[in-house]
């Protein structure tokens, strides 16, 4: 037996190129809340294949904070298995008050916000602080405003997706003996990375998506509350390796006001890609089992674009060209 970890994305040119899977007994999606376009477009492509060549192919969906009901459901009432595991119990450290003034933009007084939550878990906890902002740019400027004022014996790291692979790796590492860390992370922390040593967790609640612009054309990164889900993800980084504690920037009362999950990319994304996937399998929307249809307008837009590229042809049919761009 081999276990094979691809992206959807790799996954997806998989399907395109052998739909059977040929040699494949199982496909597990793990992390499915982050719903992904290719997420979603690998889901259905697998549940099609299934149903047309591989009854015998097994499908797992996987996610600590899935919305499981609806993907049972798609999916024609599969099981759904909880394992609820086992953590160390997080306390969680409300704000008094909404420290955002609505009059001024909130990235100027985020940074000392945050920073200022940093400080009161280094002093209440012991072990490593990992703190959630939505950018690199809040992170450099946080950085700037701990660097110097945490004491010789903590560490502030940076992490994000656009740092060299070395840097990542620094933040990654165990703090050295008789060291604390700050880690200084977006998104990136809440489920792909695990760090080591964290005792408290500072979340600025904030996160930043990707948003398609169809009068544009082009896709926006825009920040935005964190959802619940999202939230939960946050606090449990505190509780792997003890009783940890998750100072919130945001009230107990502005919690119910939060959206359970966030979007699907596939509601607010260029669809262009998706768009010639869907031309290259031969197949609408509506022909497949999507959790969350693609929007009609994004998607006729994007059809239009590959149309003007000559990737489609006017029946909206992929092109040898087509082919060779997908």
């Amino acid at each position: 037996t081999r276990i094979e970890v691809v992206t959807e994305g790799i996954l997806t040119r998989m399907i395109q190129s052998d739909p059977s899977l040929d040699g494949v007994g199982c496909v597990i999606f793990d992390e499915f809340h982050e719903r992904s376009v290719h997420a979603d477009l690998g889901l259905a492509l697998v549940h099609e294949c299934r149903a047309a060549l591989r009854e015998d192919l097994k499908l797992v969906v996987m996610s600590a904070t899935l919305d499981a009901a609806p993907i049972a459901a798609l999916l024609g009432d599969a099981p759904l298995v909880r394992a609820e595991g086992q953590s160390w119990p997080v306390e969680t450290i409300w704000l008094n008050r909404p420290w955002a003034d609505p009059a001024r933009p909130g990235r100027q007084r985020l940074e000392p916000a945050v920073a200022a939550s940093v400080h009161q878990a280094l002093s209440e906890t012991s072990g490593s602080v990992l703190v959630f902002l939505p950018g690199a740019g809040e992170i450099n400027r946080l950085e700037g405003l701990l660097k110097g004022n945490v004491g010789p014996e903590t560490e502030v790291l940076p992490l994000y997706g656009a740092m060299s692979f070395a840097a990542q790796k620094a933040a990654l590492r165990p703090a050295p003996k008789g060291k604390r860390r700050v880690v200084l992370a977006t998104s990136i922390a809440e489920t792909s990375l695990t760090i080591p040593d964290v005792a408290a967790v500072v979340d600025a609640g904030r996160s930043r998506r990707p948003r398609f612009d169809p009068q544009s054309g082009m896709t926006r990164l825009s920040t935005e509350r964190v959802t619940k889900a999202e939230a939960t993800q946050r606090k449990g980084r505190a509780g792997r390796v003890g009783p940890g504690r998750c100072y919130r920037l945001w009230t107990r009362g502005e919690q119910g006001a939060l959206l359970a999950f966030p979007p699907a990319e596939i509601e607010a994304a260029d669809l262009t890609a998706l768009a010639l996937e869907l031309a290259l399998w031969g197949a609408a929307p509506s022909d497949l089992s999507f959790l969350t249809q693609p929007p009609v307008g994004a998607l006729g837009e994007a059809q239009s674009l590959l149309q003007m590229l000559g990737a489609l042809d006017a029946q909206g049919r992929i092109t040898a060209h087509g082919r060779a761009l997908a």
